[in-house]
């Protein structure tokens, strides 16, 4: 058998074993580490062996010598232990392991798992020590362990092999009963984790020696030869206090974990300020287990046993043995009458909690007599009749018990729960609640026969009535009631409750709490109550109107009453109201000085008249928030408040006109307001504003002091725009069609900052509106596309800071719009410039790629007339360039630098997409495009040859170039290429790639030529390759 050496502790805060577990501790080392003489041996051992090895771990387990019991106490705590394991006739080989790893293998903490993490496996095993060599070690480890008492520190030794406790563990023997997992989480077939509990417990809180601290345990780490392997000890300086601090946080589980640390521990957890709380709720745990805790723990002050076996035993024991015992906690079984006379010599119990559980034998009265007793359950109990008769008790809870009849005698009761005791008649419920006249608060709720004579005589005896529960009381109506210190009403779904009730209401002056759920009767509800905080109406059928004055009113909840159509509330503490979907409401009415937030969604009723309700004088002076979503009867909305901050009118579609003047309005929400065609926004605190969902906006007036952005995408028909926003940078007005130059030259003198300005498709925009861009000295995009311009002339003397230039589809321009910007150096930071889809001929767009150097991205998207991309011959632009290059050399070390110093041409990104008519592109190293990292080329089907030499390339696209037939590539550090339905054949593909050391992605999808053999080759012919497109499927 192949012995390890888990862990070893030596304990420095206990006194010296006794020298009667030498002569066993010796046994236990002969007896297990005797195979450790012969290697061989510990390959395939018997039954004998395991037997052996396990007698031996449970003879450690259980032998002790601190004297301070007798030596049948360990095998008495066995033998509990097996009973309660329900294996009485278990071999000795399957407990002894059982035994071993509830106690010693068992991870106790986190903690622990921290204490023992430097802890290593003992390599081998000296073959030439000896049983005296053993002994020998073991009187040294005692003698140190002397001589270190006062030190109160564990101390833990890993990579040392003459541990005193070992585990032994083989590799290669048949499963059997001694090598068993026994861990907590997986020994249910032998010990439930209630089991492990108790005995972990026991075993840690016993004065005997904890298994492993036998007196065998030595700080040496040598046996009959010097160890390879350095100790490695961990030294832990946690005084007794400290411990106690730190255990405090941990529960009973945790603090029989922690006792099988070390014997300081295993003290400090043992402490009785941790077990006053003897918790064994839903445990399995014997009468013989139960005893003995209340035995240890005298001073207990609390025991809960509910769901535990043979709770009336256990009970009875608690009762007789605990004599300090104040809360007492039961339930899932029957208890008899002796328990409940024996409760009187309980003095010191306070709280009684019984649950679920069955109380006599069923025909008998169940009398509760106690002097001290404050607190008493009996939930969901079965008894027929019950008397109680506690002078001291202050709360009593009969809640869902099916007891006839209920006796009080609670002269001190201030707080009775009787709710869902449906047995309970009518004059029971009286007879018990009159009978305790200091009642407080009164929960009668499900009790179906409550009727109103019982409430008025409660109102008479229990004047200091607090809070009232009624709800699912069908006979009751409170008529001639009379509470006048109610503060708490529940009356939900309460069928007899009416409009007529609300004046047996109103005399509850004190109420601040109030809920009619469920009231399908009720109408209508008036109340003027000066002290009402909460009120609750919700799934009122028939409720209609709403009129509450209650200057504390902080909560109203309204919801799903269909029929309500008239609020009226006056308040001075309410901030938040939330209306939603009251279909039917049409008037509403606030005087709330407190009011911020007001949510009024789907209210389809309301109409425009509530726009004065939440403008200034309106009886709402601090609203903030103002949601209207969904109110589809509004047409006109009219705001004029100082306080307002967001407003909501999403989905209001028949909203045609809107005012605002709110100059505290950050946020403005007009989604689905489709059918606006004139806004005001006068003197608004809004940042940004989106109008481009209101295609019929026809008129706008904005004057926002600090907006920044506005767009007016698709206002088709936006004529008259008068726009004063001094801090706004940014305007969107494409596609607004209707738009004007003078509208336009308005709007720049009145906004100088901007910097961004979209005027895409707005063709009644001619030169005097560009010339008015003038006064716009920091815009950098300028964005005409689409338009019917025919001179750039405005654009090239008023926007000297433009950056970005974009001139899509202005098929009105002609060769010579461009000249300015490379003949006469116009626009001289531009670095952007986007002629897709123009009509610029072959030569101009030749004499712009030669000389507008200083351009970063070039869009030529679509442009019917480009014939070829040559930049190694370009008419006479670029004669001094050869037309057969060398680009090996080009491109080596020595001549890349000179090339980069002299050259100006910084494009970065250039795109001929779709170019129908490109059949050549030639960029070959002498054009100087040392910056260029993108090329798209894609979908220009005529496209034949391409010749590229570009040392930075990196993405390259060459997509749906069905004709292409010519692929050259001098891009060391191109890392994309796209040929996805190119009819190029395999080998160029091979040769264009190989020159490309940096390749990682290729497309190669539907080409017609590349079969999925090739895909192999390709990767030969550039090992850079990650990713590789086929429409093959994978073999």
């Amino acid at each position: 058998m192949k012995i390890w050496c888990c862990l070893c502790f030596t304990f420095e805060d206990e006194e010296a074993p006794l020298k009667g577990n030498n002569v066993q501790d010796k046994a236990m080392r002969e007896g297990i580490f005797e195979n450790d003489k012969d290697p061989e041996s510990n390959i395939g051992n018997n039954a004998e062996d395991a037997e052996e090895a396990a007698a031996t771990r449970l003879a450690l387990a259980l032998t002790d010598s601190r004297g301070e019991r007798d030596d049948q106490e360990p095998l008495r705590l066995f033998e509990d232990m097996n009973r309660a394991m329900g294996g009485g006739g278990a071999y000795w080989d399957e407990v002894a392991p059982a035994l071993d790893e509830a106690v010693h293998v068992f991870d106790p903490l986190p903690l622990r798992k921290t204490l023992i993490r430097f802890a290593r496996r003992v390599q081998g095993e000296g073959s030439s020590s000896t049983a005296g060599a053993a002994a020998a070690a073991t009187a040294s480890g005692n003698e140190d362990c002397d001589r270190d008492t006062h030190n109160k520190r564990a101390k833990v030794y890993s990579g040392s092999h003459d541990c005193h406790y070992v585990a032994a563990m083989s590799s290669d023997v048949d499963s059997s009963s001694a090598d068993r997992d026994f861990s907590l989480s997986e020994s249910s077939s032998v010990l439930s984790r209630n089991e492990i509990f108790y005995h972990n417990f026991m075993w840690n809180n016993s004065s005997n020696e904890n298994p492993c601290d036998s007196s065998g345990g030595r700080d040496d780490g040598d046996e009959g030869g010097t160890s390879k392997s350095e100790d490695v000890e961990v030294r832990m300086d946690l005084t007794d206090d400290l411990l106690h601090m730190v255990f405090s946080f941990l529960d009973h589980i945790n603090l029989c974990r922690a006792a099988m640390v070390c014997r300081q521990w295993r003290a400090a957890s043992a402490h009785e300020d941790f077990w006053r709380c003897l918790n064994f709720e839903s445990r399995n745990i014997s009468v013989d287990q139960f005893e003995d805790m209340c035995r240890r723990y005298p001073n207990a002050t609390e025991v809960n046993i509910h769901g535990a076996p043979n709770i009336h035993l256990l009970v009875m024991k608690a009762v007789s043995s605990l004599r300090n015992l104040e809360v007492l906690t039961l339930g899932r079984g029957q208890l008899g009458d002796p328990f409940f006379h024996a409760l009187a010599e309980c003095n010191m119990l306070k709280s009684l909690n019984v649950n679920d559980a069955t109380l006599g034998n069923g025909v008998q009265e169940i009398p509760i007599n106690h002097d001290r007793l404050r607190h008493l359950q009996l939930t969901k109990c079965r008894v027929v009749r019950i008397s109680v008769r506690c002078p001291q008790l202050e709360t009593l809870s009969l809640k869902r018990s099916n007891m006839a009849q209920a006796v009080l005698s609670c002269p001190l009761l201030h707080l009775l729960d009787i709710g869902s005791c449906h047995k309970l008649s009518d004059a029971a419920i009286r007879s018990a609640a009159t009978s305790c006249p200091q009642l407080e608060s009164l929960d009668m709720s499900n009790c179906s026969c409550v009727s109103d004579e019982t409430l008025r005589e409660i109102a008479l005896t229990c004047a200091n009535l607090h809070i009232l529960n009624a709800s699912y009381c069908p006979n009751i109506s409170l008529e001639s009631v009379r509470l006048p210190m109610l503060t708490v009403l529940k009356l939900h779904s309460c069928e007899g409750i009416t409009s007529a009730s609300m004046a047996a209401i109103s005399h509850s002056y004190m109420l601040e709490v109030l809920e009619l759920d469920n009231c399908n009767l009720l109408t209508s509800v008036s109340l003027d109550l000066p002290r009402l905080q909460n009120i609750r109406l919700v799934h009122c059928r028939k409720f209609a109107d709403l009129n509450l004055r209650s200057i504390m009113l902080s909560s109203i909840m309204v919801s799903n009453c269909p029929a309500l159509h008239c609020i009226n509330i006056t308040s001075n503490s309410l901030q938040k109201l939330a209306l939603q979907k009251q279909e039917n409401l049409t008037t509403l009415a606030l005087q709330c000085q407190c009011l911020q937030e007001v949510d009024l969604t789907d209210c389809e009723s309301l109409t425009n008249s509530v726009c004065e309700v939440f403008s200034d004088g309106g009886g709402c002076p601090m609203l903030k928030t103002l949601v209207l979503d969904n109110c589809e009867n509004l047409t006109a909305v009219q705001f004029c408040s100082t306080s307002l901050v967001s407003l909501s009118l999403v989905g209001c579609r028949a909203i045609t006109s809107l005012e605002l003047t709110c100059p505290r309005l950050e946020k403005l929400c007009l989604d689905g307001s489709d059918h606006l065609e004139r806004a005001s926004f006068s003197l608004v605190a809004l940042q940004s504003l989106n109008l481009g969902i209101c295609p019929k906006l026809n008129i706008l007036n904005i004057e926002a002091p600090y907006m920044v952005s506005l767009e007016l995408k698709g206002c088709g028909v936006l004529s008259e725009a008068t726009i004063n926003c001094p801090l706004l940078t940014s305007l969107d007005a494409s596609f607004c069609s209707q738009l004007k130059d003078d509208c336009l030259s308005a709007t720049t003198a009145s906004c100088p900052l901007i910097e961004s300005l979209i005027l895409m498709s707005c063709p009644s925009v001619g030169s005097d509106g560009l010339y008015s861009l003038r006064w716009l000295k920091h815009l950098t995009l300028l964005d005409l596309s689409y338009t019917f311009l025919i001179n750039l002339q405005p654009v090239f003397e008023s926007c000297l800071q433009l950056k970005v230039l974009k001139l899509q589809a202005c098929k009105y321009l002609n060769d010579t719009s461009l000249e300015p910007l490379y003949i006469e150096g116009a626009l001289p930071v531009l670095q952007e410039l986007d002629l897709s889809y123009g009509t610029l001929c072959q030569s101009a767009i030749e004499e712009l790629l030669a000389c507008c150097t200083h351009l970063t991205h070039l869009s030529l998207n679509g442009c019917v007339n480009m014939h070829d991309l040559n930049w190694g011959y370009s008419g006479g632009q670029l004669s001094e360039l050869p037309s057969v290059y060398n680009s090996s050399a080009l491109l080596s070390d020595e001549n890349i630098h000179e090339p980069i110093e002299q050259a100006n041409r910084l494009l970065q990104n250039l795109n001929c997409v779709g170019c129908p008519n490109i059949r050549k592109v030639l960029i070959p190293p002498m054009a100087r495009c040392f910056h260029l990292l993108s090329l798209n080329l894609s979908l220009s089907a005529n496209l034949k040859e391409v010749d590229v030499a570009c040392f930075n390339l990196c993405f390259l696209n060459l997509s749906n170039c069905c004709a292409l037939e010519v692929l050259k590539l001098e891009c060391p550090r191109l890392t994309s290429l796209f040929l996805q339905s190119c009819n190029i054949d395999e080998e160029d593909v091979e040769a264009a790639i190989s020159r490309c050391s940096m390749l990682e992605t290729l497309d190669v999808r539907f080409c017609p030529k590349i079969c999925s053999i090739s895909m192999g080759r390709l990767r030969s012919a550039c090992p850079s390759l990650k990713r590789v497109f086929s429409s093959f499927s994978p073999p």
